[in-house]
């Protein structure tokens, strides 16, 4: 092998790419099946557009090689758990009487039958399908799917690779199925999964595939020696195979460490791995392995998961650097760009000279494209273009929106008093349980409400100059009046105001802090149809005026119950957002920190009692690493802390977090010393009330009893039957009610249905404990 060999050999590539379609059309097009207004094939068809248009513009755009298999109605970890066959017994009647009706049952359920859990993809905001796994599962295959996908490409005359997640991976994110042992271990059904992969890996490459991407992001976690002896028998079992493709597993999000010797030695013919953030030290890592003698390395270089520009001289030196370390180097993003949005060009309120900073799926492609043709020509054939990048890199380095000399010295004035509560909790509890008078098993909700049609429509009025501020406000206030007026009806014990103003929890108030841009159509997918557009966090962070007061304040005027002031924290502003990278996101998190205690300040001077500062993301962003969550969790905890530190004892302050593992982090729930949590546990049968009970945990908790990301209605003896479960593990005096997470996509109907569930379920067990 010889560096110029493997410099000619560069190619561009990616993993995977945004499915929804520059205008969301396959959200559109999902939510009218659903609703009856689309029909099957009128899906299909929307969504073989999408896949035709998204593979012929990154071929257009100079990549050698198209990923399939990506592209997803739902999620593709459930289009997986669909290709092993690993359908839960309650899904298959449906599954088998109509592939597409079964298959977003699982997804979403319906009213008779719960879907799958959900969590997050790693330490993304992507969600997904969890399998449910036991001793008695049968794998078969059914590789329609991405056999169809690989079909569509190489008939438009593309070189494709099928991607698929990797058996170990999909092994290591599933979890014991309902009935089966908590102790049950589903790694332990590789060897009945291998022949299936076998199955598919040979049916695909009968379809034309030279090549198969599979991926195993879970190896770059922490794993056993179990778990990488499980690998190790994976891949020698795969790549032992006579009747199958060419075999590239991708590994990203961190570095791949103890699992990389098992990669490189395995008999396979690629190797992918991610060379960007806490990931650059496999560079270090892979040369002193001795590199990937006479195998393809697929080089991420280009960040999957954030949008700043590229430093492209910087990407061509790590390169350089691996074209003495494999066969050949082929040039990639980090991950797939499914994380990011697709087209920076689209935003049109963003100042130009910022607009250069940032690069969205197609800017990156095109980053991708200059780099191969940078390894494989030479750095003179891109002279223009690195010219341009250095300009750009200077411009972000030397404006004055990334530093303001006020909000640093405010930060590094911060004391470890700041942090802290004036009182331990049993004095807090005592206080807010005087001023607030509340029942045993006080009902409430999480915080937002049903965004209309009618509301929806007046935004977008607003937008367009139909209506003005003022005609726009009055929708709002009577938004707020619905919403109170209901709350009060049902018997809710804290009440919330609905969020009617707001659009996205972290986008409102990103709008109103200095140092982030909003986007126009810098939409992601979360889960399933549900997409959002990140802000960019870009420069130091203020705030310059109230954000909440006005809305809260006027919610509480028309309500006699206690009316809770709604924050998102500051771990999930940095998590849901694209964050800036030349500074530590501890000392980002410290900056919005302060902008929002001064709003928890101004919220309790206008007499609100209790105020809830949510974190869903404090799980979502703990580090793959074990060795890296000191630090993470640290500085965390920290700006939660100092976010409601300030607030009387008396002033209740709630939290919330939803769909993450979260047994991982319970010392670090407890150490944000929030009065009240709650958390997402409707799919998971109250496991987290379980989790904070082993934990020792001190403080109230509500377990939600309301999975919200199902169109289902729960019964009042379902919610009630949660808990009774609740129980056995958090007292009464401590326990919440409420649903999984706020109700911004859920309907009228089923909200009001639900929630009178719920209260009637609460008070069945307050009669129940009564009578006992």
């Amino acid at each position: 092998m010889t560096t110029k060999s493997a410099a000619t050999a560069a190619r561009a590539t990616v993993y995977g790419y945004p499915r929804q379609g520059q205008k969301r059309e396959l959200k559109k097009a999902i939510e009218g099946y659903w609703k009856g207004r689309v029909t099957a094939d009128a899906l299909h068809s929307t969504a073989a557009e999408l896949r035709r248009t998204h593979w012929q513009h990154l071929s257009g755009a100079g990549l050698h090689e198209v990923p399939t298999g990506d592209f997803s109605y739902y999620d593709h970890v459930l289009d997986t758990t669909v290709m092993v066959g690993a359908v839960p017994e309650r899904h298959r009647a449906a599954v088998e009487a109509d592939a597409l009706d079964g298959y977003f049952a699982m997804a979403r359920g319906t009213q008779d039958v719960a879907p799958l859990e959900m969590t997050k993809w790693f330490d993304t905001n992507y969600h997904y399908l969890v399998p449910e796994l036991g001793p008695d599962t049968v794998f078969t295959a059914d590789a329609r799917k991405q056999v169809a996908e690989l079909t569509e490409a190489l008939a438009l005359g593309l070189t494709a690779r099928p991607v698929l997640v990797g058996p170990v991976t999909y092994l290591l994110l599933a979890k014991p199925a309902p009935g089966v042992a908590a102790d049950f271990d589903p790694l332990t059904l590789l060897d009945r999964l291998l022949p299936v992969y076998a199955e598919v890996l040979a049916d695909l490459r009968a379809a034309g595939a030279e090549w198969v991407q599979l991926d195993e992001p879970a190896l770059v976690q922490d794993r056993t020696p179990a778990e990488l002896n499980a690998a190790n028998r994976a891949y020698r079992d795969l790549g032992g195979l006579a009747d199958r493709p060419k075999l590239l597993v991708a590994t990203y999000f961190d570095r791949l460490g103890e699992a990389l010797p098992v990669l490189a030695k395995a008999p396979v013919e690629g190797l992918a791995l991610d060379f960007t953030g806490p990931a650059a030290a496999n560079l270090e890592a892979l040369a002193a392995a001795g590199g990937l003698p006479g195998k393809r390395l697929v080089a991420g270089v280009v960040d999957g998961r954030n949008i700043w520009v590229n430093d492209l001289e910087k990407s061509l030196s790590t390169l350089g650097t691996l074209l003495g370390l494999a066969d050949r180097v082929d040039v990639c993003a980090s991950c797939s760009l499914l994380h990011v949005p697709l087209d920076a060009a689209a935003e049109k309120d963003i100042d130009p000279q910022i607009l250069r900073w940032l690069a969205f799926a197609r800017q990156k492609t095109a980053e991708i494209v200059t780099l191969a043709a940078g390894l494989s020509q030479g750095t003179d054939a891109i002279t223009g273009r690195l010219t341009a990048n250095r300009a750009v890199l200077a411009s972000r380095a030397n404006s004055p929106i990334t530093r303001d000399p006020a909000v640093r010295s405010r930060a590094a004035a911060v004391s470890d008093a700041d942090a802290r509560r004036s009182q331990p909790y049993a004095g807090r509890a005592a206080a807010q349980r005087s001023r607030l008078g509340l029942p045993l098993l006080p009902t409430t909700t999480i915080g937002s409400f049903p965004q209309t049609t009618e509301l929806r429509t007046a935004r977008a009025d607003l937008r367009a100059g139909v209506i003005d501020t003022a005609g726009y406000e009055e929708r709002i206030k009577a938004e707020i009046q619905e919403v109170i007026s209901y709350q009060e009806k049902a018997g809710l014990d804290v009440l919330v105001h609905g969020e009617p103003e707001r659009n996205d929890m972290v986008q409102y108030f990103a709008e109103q802090l200095t140092g982030y841009l909003a986007t126009q159509h810098g939409w992601v997918q979360s889960y399933g149809t549900r997409y959002v557009r990140p802000p960019i966090l870009a420069g130091d962070i203020s705030r310059p005026e109230a954000m909440t007061v006005r809305w809260t304040t006027y919610a509480q005027s028309l309500a006699s119950r206690p009316v809770k002031g709604m924050l998102t924290g500051p771990v999930t502003m940095l998590a849901w957002s694209f964050v800036r990278d030349d500074q530590p996101l501890g000392e980002t998190a410290r900056q919005v920190a302060l902008a929002l205690r001064d709003e928890v300040a101004d919220l309790e001077a206008a007499g609100t009692a209790v105020v809830q500062v949510d974190e869903p993301a404090l799980r979502e962003t703990l580090p793959l690493r074990a060795a890296d969550h000191p630090a993470y969790l640290a500085w965390a905890t920290e700006a939660f802390r100092l976010t409601t530190g300030g607030v009387r004892p008396d002033t209740q302050i709630h939290t919330h977090m939803c769909y993450a593992e979260f047994g991982d982090i319970v010392q670090a729930i407890d150490d944000l010393d929030a009065d009240v949590i709650s958390l997402e546990a409707a799919r998971s049968h109250m496991q987290v009330a379980h989790e904070l009970a082993s934990h020792g945990y001190p403080r109230e908790a509500g377990p939600g009893v309301w999975d919200i990301h199902s169109p289902r209605v729960p019964s009042a003896e379902e919610a009630a039957a949660l808990l009774r479960t609740g129980l056995e593990a958090i007292p009464a005096d401590r326990l919440w009610v409420n649903p999984d997470c706020g109700l911004k996509t859920r309907a009228w109907p089923e909200t009001r249905a639900s929630l009178e569930n719920l209260v009637a379920a609460a008070r069945a067990v307050r009669g129940e404990l009564s009578g006992s």
